[in-house]
């Protein structure tokens, strides 16, 4: 009874619309009408600008980590698996919630930030060589929607290859669940993969930091010449 409960917490939680509730109340803006028409941060940093985008990043990210960190330990005691069990259960309640909102007719993001904070919350080390992940592929591409995938894809594969402690029976549950969150988050950014295979992904230029360095390392090498 408690894990039931703990999970529909989890997913009114993850459920919660950042991005739609700080855009109508900051800016008056649905971002289910503008941009792609997504409910999350990627969209809401488009069409609402940077600092929104950042606010419904990280409310997103906190979402997810809430929902697994916080929610098990309440009643830890009565929860008929483990901890780290009830944990990984709760995050993926709180994804579900997040990509299909009950508040807003389930039509919400991808679920790539929401699961980005339970992954931080139950593997900090496989998600932090994700985020690594993230941030150069982006970095040197311009497409955070390919930097998600690499991302998504390389928890599962960094949870694998790192030892865990002789006594934790949740590894291959780990493992499994990161596996299966990379496939769900795959086909939420279906459309984004057509579009990069077309060419026609759009790019945020302003976060490819080696153009930058680049271009002013060739205005430098002009000037001194």
């Amino acid at each position: 009874m408690i894990l039931a409960l703990d999970l529909v917490l989890a997913y009114l939680l993850g459920a919660f619309p950042s991005s739609v509730v700080l855009g109508k109340l900051l800016r008056g803006v649905d971002v289910r009408l503008e941009g792609s028409g997504n409910a999350g941060a990627t969209n809401a940093w488009r069409v609402l600008g940077w600092r929104i985008g950042i606010a419904v990043l990280l409310l997103d990210i906190a979402k997810g980590a809430v929902a697994a960190a916080v929610l098990p330990r309440i009643a830890a005691s009565e929860l008929p698996v483990s901890l780290a069990a009830a944990s990984i259960f709760c995050g993926l309640a709180a994804i579900l919630g997040h990509v299909f909102p009950v508040y807003i007719g389930f039509r919400g993001g991808k679920g790539v930030a929401t699961a980005a904070g339970v992954f931080f919350a139950v593997a900090p080390i496989p998600v932090s060589i994700a985020a690594g992940a993230f941030l150069l592929v982006i970095l040197a591409s311009g497409w955070v929607s390919l930097g998600s995938l690499v991302g998504a894809w390389t928890a599962p594969v960094a949870a694998l290859f790192l030892p865990p402690s002789h006594d934790d029976l949740s590894y291959p549950l780990l493992v499994g669940i990161t596996a299966l969150v990379a496939g769900f988050i795959t086909v939420t950014h279906r459309a984004n993969l057509r579009r990069l295979l077309r060419g026609q992904e759009p790019k945020f230029p302003r976060l490819q930091v080696w153009r930058k360095l680049v271009r002013h390392g060739g205005a430098r090498d002009g000037t001194q010449r």
